[in-house]
């Protein structure tokens, strides 16, 4: 494998090419496919999972990855905050997207799966763009073959529902319960910041605090600070491998308006990269970031926000992967 840093594997320069021209990839980095020669020097990969067939309400975050790619030609190399530059601490590539089912979840599901296993197996670590949050489930399906993960979860839903519809288990509202059943999270290690809404029942809740999962309200959040809380957070997850999930919906619909689920009374967009900055030491795998549903927002700002909230997780994820291969 080549050294991180390789010219080959950083992002095309607005100094040398306009935003507004040339291919759109994520980050402005190199397409690449499982058959390029340069495949297997890949050290974080950044994918697209353009699905929603998981969503109960209101559809359209199956054309988030394309928006953020988009979008993404604004990111430049450098965390200014954090001094992080994860191009050059890792070599980064688009890997394209996983080929969806629209018509067919458990088909979709398991090629979501094997495309992550796939990257699993080469050792690369995965940063995600969503689609609705059911894809979560079948990444951890594969990043979890050696063992449960800690787990992460930024959201403004706790996503513990056993079922909708009378028995359908599979919805972007039931992914957490079926990792945990399946044992791909460790509830002890699994922590969720941000919940907030109205609700059907309590229900989800206390399936959650029953298996020992630490559910952490917007109104906690607040009260105690974005510091102490993540601490905890961190604390939670320990020294082990851990996993973040992303849901733009954490934030407040002010900031990120375009996503199917809106609540109101979230964090800010400042907040929102808090948190992240926050997971600075934290032994994190992979990472992704959904529910980015263009259709409701005409101006782009939520893509723009959600992409923005990309780059600060790679900042993280960078950290993480270059302390692994020491």
């Amino acid at each position: 494998m080549t050294q991180p840093g390789d010219t080959f594997f950083q992002p095309v320069s607005a100094m040398d090419l306009p935003r507004f021209a040339g291919v759109p990839t994520f980050m402005r980095l190199p397409l690449l496919t499982p058959e390029h020669p340069r495949f297997s020097d890949v050290q974080m990969g950044l994918v697209g999972v353009p699905w929603d067939g998981g969503t109960t309400n209101r559809p359209g975050a199956r054309h988030g990855p394309r928006q953020l790619r988009d979008y993404s030609t604004m990111i430049r190399a450098m965390n200014p905050v954090t001094g992080i530059s994860p191009f050059a601490a890792v070599n980064c590539a688009d890997l394209g997207d996983v080929p969806p089912n629209p018509v067919d979840i458990p088909d979709n599901l398991d090629r979501i799966t094997a495309f992550y296993t796939g990257l699993k197996q080469q050792g690369i670590t995965p940063m995600t763009a969503g689609g609705d949050h059911l894809i979560t489930l079948p990444i951890l399906r594969a990043l979890a073959q050696g063992g449960p993960l800690g787990l992460v979860q930024f959201d403004s839903h706790t996503d513990l529902f056993d079922s909708y519809f009378g028995g359908c288990k599979y919805t972007h509202g039931t992914p957490f319960r079926r990792a945990v059943e399946e044992g791909l999270v460790d509830p002890k290690r699994f922590v969720q910041v941000g919940i907030r809404g109205t609700a059907y029942n309590t229900e989800d809740i206390e399936w959650g605090l029953e298996q020992g999962i630490r559910i952490i309200r917007v109104e906690e959040l607040f009260d105690r600070g974005i510091k102490e809380v993540m601490a905890e957070v961190r604390s939670i997850l320990g020294s082990q491998p851990a996993y973040c999930t992303y849901d733009i919906d954490f934030i407040d619909p002010t900031y990120a308006p375009g996503t199917g689920t809106p609540e109101i009374g979230g964090p800010n967009s400042f907040q929102a990269q808090q948190v992240i900055r926050e997971l600075a030491g934290v032994t994190l795998i992979g990472a992704d970031l959904v529910e980015v549903s263009p259709p409701f927002d005409e101006s782009g700002g939520t893509a723009w926000l959600g992409v923005s909230l990309m780059f600060e997780l790679m900042c993280v994820l960078s950290q993480a992967l270059a302390l692994r291969m020491g």
